[in-house]
């Protein structure tokens, strides 16, 4: 059984559990054979993305997918050309700015090992994530205002992941983006899926790039990356909005 049969999303961990509607059931021995699977790909992609280096300087690991988190990491490709993008946003801005990773794990690691200068937070569901130091910051979308004083409107650059391709999951989020959102000069990625592409439109403002995302572990939908700005000939251009 292939593993998207059974999911909705994404590269972060399930940053919220769902409701008991929204948890699949498999019989013992499609489990069996979904574990197999993505114990494959996780050691394929352990061996691939390395390590990345904390606050305290210590390298930590990409821990491997939990599906029943909706963690679902993000291939190489597009981890590098989303921290690629991410590097020459913060290059343009005058001052150095901060990062905030909603539930995208991978992009965190990737940027941290192109780039461990830069300061960024990953915002996270999943307490694995801890050993990530001062960088890692527990968030569940429930909760989507839960979050420490200090963090209000001090992100410059805000990429989220939303861990379920749901109206709720994205409103609530989009509650989170505009509390860590910086005034002024303020950039926004979203990755998920193109069925949210006109939420992402009337919540977020946001129009969808022609990159096209992709997970390692070969998600059946269709992704969109989405940007508040104007990316000029990176990431595809944005799309042509339609008459």
């Amino acid at each position: 059984m292939e593993a998207e049969d059974i999911r909705d999303h994404n590269d972060g961990a399930g940053a919220g559990a769902g409701s008991d509607d929204d948890t699949p059931t498999l019989s013992a021995h499609a489990l069996e054979a979904l574990r197999e699977v993505l114990s494959e790909q996780n050691r394929l992609l352990a061996a691939d993305n390395g390590g990345a280096t904390a606050a305290d300087g210590k390298e930590v690991p990409l821990v491997t997918e939990d599906w029943r988190l909706s963690q679902f990491w993000y291939d190489r490709e597009t981890a590098e050309t989303v921290a690629r993008e991410v590097h020459v946003l913060c290059t343009s801005m005058d001052a150095t700015p901060s990062i905030a990773c909603i539930a995208c794990p991978t992009l965190y690691v990737y940027l941290k090992k192109l780039h461990p200068d830069l300061a960024v937070q990953l915002l996270e569901y999943d307490k694995r994530f801890e050993q990530y130091g001062s960088e890692f910051t527990y968030y569940d979308y429930n909760e989507p205002l839960e979050l420490p004083s200090s963090m209000k409107h001090s992100f410059s650059i805000i990429v989220a992941d939303p861990p379920y391709l749901s109206q709720e999951c994205l409103e609530k989020v989009s509650e989170t983006v505009g509390y860590l959102k910086k005034p002024g000069e303020s950039y926004l990625l979203l990755l998920t899926g193109v069925v949210q592409h006109d939420r992402a439109a009337q919540l977020l403002g946001l129009r969808p790039c022609g990159f096209r995302p992709q997970h390692s572990s070969k998600l059946g939908n269709e992704f969109r990356l989405f940007t508040n700005y104007d990316p000029a000939l990176r990431l595809g251009g944005w799309e042509q909005q339609e008459s």
